[in-house]
């Protein structure tokens, strides 16, 4: 069986093909246009969606040789996301759906996410605890079976991805400013600044409180020269990105503890940086199982759709095609 899904709730337009379990390919189609506004304009990029989307799905189909006729069933994200985004790929799914006459299903975006360690080399056995890190969500989940995920906690203000966007946007990086944090880091000695851990209890998430105190070390830096805050910025980045995987981390390591688990998964944007997939790998040495996406899947993309799409209909699910998209969808709804 071979699900097209379809991946449009933020500023990727996204589109892949599975088959029977597996990748045949995706492609990303990114819009650069927001890096001058220094985040996403919604507006903007449901524009963008609707230039891409059809461009996109004529690139894959030309890299896979498969036609439209081939394909047995159209996955397009519900929500959660931004509405413009999510309403241009949910009519352009269920467009396909009616003219091809293919089974049709709704996807949860943070289902997508999870079940997107299924492209991963390494195979984790059920149940195991998965760490879903992105731009707009941080959440800690026990995942039981296919459809079993139970979220065990979640950020109480802003994602982790969202705080290493806020930071670049302090030092002066491109939008968006993961990458850019990664790479800066590099150069950088994260001890040489100390910032605050967030003492959140539980499984939850908190990094406000992280982003003000980054801010404030910022600006007192500027204050002594334009000049020694270009020295410090790999420093700056070192420090900021280890406050915040160490926040991400230290719940992780407490699930694993508290579950006497020690098979566990990251997934999503940040899961695609470099120190965190490190600090991942560093553990097996302790007896850890891990698994993460390959790179290009940790951000949004059209394949994890198609993932979580061919593992609901191939369990016989499918979803009415007069079903709205919903931009706050909670993960225990249309997974």
């Amino acid at each position: 069986m071979i699900v097209l899904g379809i991946e449009t709730s933020c500023d990727e337009t996204g589109v892949g093909l599975v088959q029977d379990g597996r990748l045949v390919d995706h492609v990303v189609a990114k819009q650069d246009i927001h890096a001058k506004y220094g985040g996403v304009v919604p507006e903007l990029a449901s524009r963008q969606h609707i230039k891409k989307i059809y461009p996109a799905l004529d690139t894959l189909l030309n890299k896979t040789g498969i036609s439209l006729e081939e394909i047995d069933g159209i996955a397009v994200t519900r929500g959660p996301g931004l509405i413009g985004p999510l309403m241009v790929g949910s009519l352009f799914g269920r467009g396909l759906a009616v003219a091809l006459q293919k089974p049709f299903v709704n996807v949860n975006h943070l289902f997508g996410h999870i079940v997107s360690v299924f492209f991963s080399e390494k195979k984790l056995e059920f149940p195991f605890i998965v760490l879903l890190a992105s731009g707009g969500h941080t959440m800690l989940i026990l995942y039981w079976d296919i459809f079993k995920p139970q979220v065990l906690g979640e950020t109480l203000d802003d994602a982790a991805g969202e705080a290493f966007d806020k930071a670049a946007v302090l030092l002066g990086l491109p939008y968006p400013g993961g990458p850019h944090i990664d790479k800066l880091a590099q150069q950088g000695a994260s001890a040489k600044y100390s910032l605050p851990r967030p003492q959140i209890p539980g499984f939850d998430f908190s990094y406000s409180g992280l982003k003000t105190a980054f801010r404030y070390l910022v600006e007192d830096i500027s204050r002594q020269g334009l000049d020694k805050l270009e020295a410090e910025k790999p420093h700056l980045a070192a420090a900021i990105q280890k406050a915040i995987i160490d926040h991400l981390f230290d719940k992780i390591e407490k699930a694993v503890e508290e579950y006497g688990l020690k098979r566990v998964a990251i997934v999503g944007g940040v899961a695609a940086n470099s120190y965190f997939r490190k600090r991942l790998q560093e553990k097996e040495a302790e007896g850890w199982e891990t698994a993460a996406p390959p790179l290009p899947l940790c951000v949004d993309n059209g394949a994890m759709i198609a993932m979580a799409g061919w593992l609901k209909l191939k369990n016989g699910i499918t979803s009415p095609l007069d079903e709205p998209p919903t931009p706050r969808l909670p993960l225990n709804e249309y997974l």
